[in-house]
C-alpha cells in the first residue's frame, strides 16, 4: 500500500500540465491499479461454489474452514486469533470471532478505504488466511494447504440477526461442551473484549 501511495504521489508530481485535471485526480482508479485493490463500491454478487453478496457498509457473519482432516492445535489457534485481531480497525471492525479446531466464525464490518470504497470480503479473507497459513507453516513446520479456498458469508440484515449470530458465536462453545462459560475459552473475542 505504501508503494501505491508513493507511486500516486510521483504520478501527480510528474504528470504533464497538458493532462486533464480529472485524469490526475482519479485516485481510486490509480490506487486500484497500483495496489491491486478491488474495493466494494456497490452491491456485488459473485459465486464460486458458494454465493457471495457484498454491500458497502454492511456487517457479515463469515465462516471459513481448514482442509479436511487438518486440526488447529492451540499454537495454530493463537496465530489465527492474532491475525484476525491484527486487522481489526485497519481493514474491518471486528464484532466477534471464535477459532475452533476446524473452522473459524467472524462477525465484522469492512472499513472504508477511501470515501465510498470499502475493503472487500475477498481482500479481508486473503489477509487473514494468507498470513495465518504462512505463520502456522513456519511455526509448526507444516507443509501444504491449511484453509479451504471458499468461505461462507452472510450479510446481516438487522439487529435481530446480529444478536442471533453473536449469541451463536459466544454460546456455541458452551453448547458443544468445550467450556462451562464462554469467557474461559481462550480463542474467541467479541466487541466487549477485543
Amino acid at each position: 500500500m505504501a508503494l501505491g501511495i508513493k507511486l500516486l504521489y510521483i504520478y501527480l508530481l510528474v504528470a504533464p500540465a497538458s493532462l486533464p485535471v480529472c485524469r490526475i485526480l482519479k485516485k481510486r482508479e490509480l490506487l486500484s491499479k497500483v495496489t491491486n485493490l478491488k474495493p466494494t463500491e456497490e452491491l456485488k454478487i459473485s459465486q464460486r461454489n458458494l454465493p457471495h453478496w457484498e454491500l458497502p457498509g454492511s456487517t457479515y457473519f463469515i465462516t471459513f474452514k481448514t482442509i479436511d482432516k487438518y486440526y488447529l492445535n492451540d499454537t495454530a489457534k493463537e496465530i489465527v486469533l492474532d491475525s484476525i485481531k491484527f486487522h481489526n480497525n485497519k481493514k474491518y471492525v471486528l464484532l466477534a470471532c471464535v477459532v475452533m479446531s476446524t473452522h473459524i466464525h467472524l462477525i465484522l464490518t469492512p472499513r472504508e478505504i477511501i470515501k465510498g470504497s470499502f475493503f472487500s470480503l475477498a481482500q479481508i479473507m486473503h489477509s487473514v488466511k494468507s498470513y495465518s497459513a504462512n505463520k502456522i507453516q513456519k511455526t509448526l513446520e507444516k507443509k501444504g494447504k491449511i484453509w479451504l479456498d471458499e468461505y461462507y458469508d452472510r450479510l446481516i440484515r438487522n439487529e435481530d440477526e446480529l444478536f442471533e449470530e453473536m449469541s451463536y458465536i459466544i454460546n456455541n462453545l458452551v453448547k458443544d461442551g468445550l467450556v462451562k462459560e464462554p469467557k474461559s475459552y481462550k480463542w474467541h473475542c467479541y466487541k466487549d473484549n477485543t
